[in-house]
């Protein structure tokens, strides 16, 4: 993808024009140019005429062609699902730092002698072992058949544990399981799911519907952390729960090795997961006592007063771990006359790797993404080198271990290259190339998440670009605080976000193959991440070539 000079005669100018370099429409002066059917006597003036540039560039550049080429690299089998840490996900780095340099974007990693495109930084791979052991009462409870985990184990040998029951493990409001509770260096036992009354209506909400706490465990661990306890034992005490299912379907997934930073647990006590008749053995009780309790709690709409009083136990979880390499890849374009502010353009490129002898390549997750953004830096570039230049820096980021917990993002945010303070936007690409079942027949959308938490403004900048270029239907349903998906708080651009920088994450829901095998590239609909890809260039268009960067203005949840 070598760079070919297209000057005025690529974009199909008259050969004498006069350009500014940097809004969207400029005015050029056609010079000499006689009026139609008139003799020349000499220079005949005409109106000012306006060129679409942004139009011009998006149209020429981002076209299905460009995504299709990407994309069928990275999704192929040959890449072997880009799992962070492997070399798949190495070969992918390198292909997107190769296209990076083609375009002629600055490698902004001066640490990195090798190849500065990339930011380096270390992780722990960690792989659970067989044999893992619960022991309560006498008897042992058996590793994938009784039970499972989630996250890194501090049961590397057999631990007495002595078992703290906080009911559903939630605090929302008034409503706390932890209140008089010191659970610092403690073992929860909660109960997964949310107090419901006999109408099965949230007692969480005002209008009954369920909470984030009804859908994510992930919430409650997180909380546990923040509490300071050791670790979570989750028990699904549901009338229609089946574990023994649940696991045999899971277990590919259970014993696939996971990776964190190796000096935390991505902010999440470690999570494990027992059957309800193990759940009922670790606190001592029965399913009626449990029963009671669940009564007694919706009732008074509150944590009640419970009976139960949980054994000690011993627990076995072994875990196999080793040091990893992983990289974002960086690409920087810099700006005219305001290039010491920076707006960053960011998708992750990591998958799930090979899971159960299956590849899954995450074509949509985040191929899509992966490939919008190159095409959006390629444009950028060529727009750059016909002198139409952004006036703020540009920074392509690529985000390594985002399906590890954000895990590149996080880093690059802990480390910056530029400084925070200088960046004036993150907008973030994770899945654009789909269709979900809300939209399936409908005209073309696209969801957005986080464009008006921080900045009025850039919220504003988005619907304006999006009237003036690209008519999608912008579809804010992810956007609300209370939806349970919580899909603000699970791509790269939340840790943007938690540093006050303003985002905006473009995205196209889930849909059956999200994180299966099948997310393949024939299921690629590349009119549709065309459309989307240009939508995010008009937006990144405007944003870098404004006067004012956008204003933080707000801080809504």
């Amino acid at each position: 993808m070598k760079f070919i000079p297209i000057w005025l005669a690529a974009l199909a100018l008259p050969a004498l024009v006069q350009a500014q370099t940097s809004p969207a429409k400029t005015k050029i002066k056609l010079k000499n140019v006689p009026a139609a059917g008139i003799a020349p006597h000499g220079p005949v003036p005409v109106p000012a005429q306006t060129v679409d540039y942004v139009t011009t560039y998006a149209e020429r550049y981002i076209t299905q062609e460009h995504l299709r080429r990407d994309l069928s690299v990275l999704a192929s089998d040959e890449y072997e699902g880009r799992e962070t840490g492997t070399k798949g996900q190495k070969m992918a780095a390198a292909y997107i730092s190769k296209q990076f340099a083609a375009d002629s974007l600055v490698a902004p990693v001066t640490t990195n002698n090798a190849n500065p495109y990339l930011q380096t930084f270390n992780l722990e791979r960690s792989a659970w072992q067989t044999g893992g052991t619960i022991t309560v009462g006498g008897k042992a409870y058996e590793w994938l058949k009784d039970f499972y985990a989630f996250g890194r184990s501090p049961f590397q040998q057999a631990t007495a544990v002595q078992p703290v029951f906080v009911g559903y493990g939630i605090e929302q409001g008034s409503y706390s399981d932890y209140t008089g509770r010191d659970v610092k260096g403690k073992d929860l036992i909660m109960m997964l799911g949310e107090p419901y009354t006999a109408e099965g209506k949230s007692v969480l909400s005002a209008d009954g519907t369920p909470t984030k706490w009804a859908v994510d465990f992930r919430a409650k661990a997180a909380l546990a952390a923040q509490k300071g306890a050791r670790s979570v034992f989750f028990v699904d005490f549901s009338p229609k729960a089946d574990f023994g299912k649940l696991v045999a379907r899971l277990t590919p997934r259970i014993m696939q090795p996971t990776i964190a930073a190796a000096d935390q647990a991505g902010g999440r006590a470690p999570s494990f997961f027992v059957s309800p008749t193990l759940g009922l053995k670790l606190l001592g009780t029965s399913d009626a006592t449990i029963r009671s309790y669940e009564t007694a709690t919706a009732a008074a709409r509150q944590p009640v007063a419970s009976k139960v009083k949980p054994p000690k136990f011993s627990i076995s979880a072994p875990q196999e771990r080793s040091a990893v390499s992983t990289e974002n890849v960086l690409g920087f374009l810099p700006g005219t006359d305001k290039k010491e502010e920076i707006l960053v353009v960011s998708a992750h490129y990591d998958h799930l790797g090979i899971i159960g002898g299956q590849v899954y390549n995450g074509a949509d997750d985040d191929g899509s993404g992966t490939v919008g953004m190159l095409s959006i830096a390629q444009t950028f570039t060529k727009a750059a080198h016909a002198g139409h230049g952004p006036r703020r820096s540009i920074l392509f980021l690529a985000n390594t271990g985002e399906e590890k917990g954000l895990l590149g993002s996080e880093y690059y945010t802990d480390h910056p290259v530029f400084p925070l303070a200088s960046t004036i936007t993150d907008l973030n690409i994770d899945m654009i190339g789909r269709t979900d079942d809300a939209h399936q027949g409908k005209p073309d959308y696209v969801y957005v998440i986080g464009s008006d938490k921080l900045s009025s403004q850039l919220h504003a900048a988005l619907i304006a670009a999006n009237q003036q270029h690209g008519n999608l239907d912008l579809d804010y349903r992810f956007n609300d605080p209370n939806d349970p998906n919580r899909f603000y708080y699970r791509s790269d651009h939340y840790n943007f976000a938690k540093k006050g920088i303003p985002v905006a994450f473009f995205f196209n829901g889930v849909h059956p193959d999200y994180h299966e095998a099948s997310d393949e590239i024939s299921k690629i609909e590349f009119d549709k991440l065309e459309a989307r890809a240009r939508l995010v260039f008009y937006l990144a268009w405007d944003l870098a070539n404004r006067e004012a960067r956008p204003v933080v203005d707000s801080n809504k949840p």
